[in-house]
């Protein structure tokens, strides 16, 4: 399954979580598969990970939970999406 996290950096986090960071480069552990991530100009980002361990993606959220705030949704391909609106009936 894949997921979408987007995460905002607290202005009194900012230096701590850059400091963080460098120092870990924020790899996710082995059981998600980090399909990109992003850093924005405005104190915060967005990844998609995938992973059938949601365990695995809270408990590397978790490691972070001190500095930044998660938003995170469970999300399907375009191809995935358009099968299940094909069955809809309106």
């Amino acid at each position: 399954m894949k997921f979408i996290v987007s995460w905002t950096i607290p202005k009194a986090s900012v230096a701590v979580s850059e400091a963080r960071f460098l120092k870990t480069g924020a790899p996710p552990p082995a059981s998600v598969k980090m399909l990109g991530r992003w850093h924005g100009m405005s104190g915060g980002g967005v990844l998609i990970a995938e992973t059938d361990d949601a365990k695995a993606l809270y408990s590397w959220l978790a490691f972070w939970n001190d500095l930044l705030e998660f938003h995170t949704t469970p999300c399907v391909e375009d191809a995935e999406a358009g099968e299940v609106m094909s069955t809809i009936k309106r």
